[in-house]
């Protein structure tokens, strides 16, 4: 009876672990914004992911910044 444990167990740093990787790379920024967006009450709605990507991009050429890449 240890297969379901140890497959749930399996799964579960599986999970851990992609969640891991995408706050490295920086996958997870959108949905970062997204829960500061909620969670700061403003009163006008999100930007979809496609504008957050695009402002990130263009404050990034515009305030360059030390960064590896």
């Amino acid at each position: 009876m240890a297969g379901p444990t140890v497959a749930a167990a399996t799964l579960a740093r599986l999970r851990a672990l992609h969640g891991w990787w995408r706050g490295v790379i920086g996958a997870d920024l959108y949905d970062r914004y997204l829960d500061h967006h909620r969670r700061s009450g403003h009163d006008h709605p999100p930007m979809t992911e496609r504008e957050y990507w695009r402002a990130r991009t263009a404050y990034q050429e515009s305030n360059p910044q030390g960064r590896c890449c």
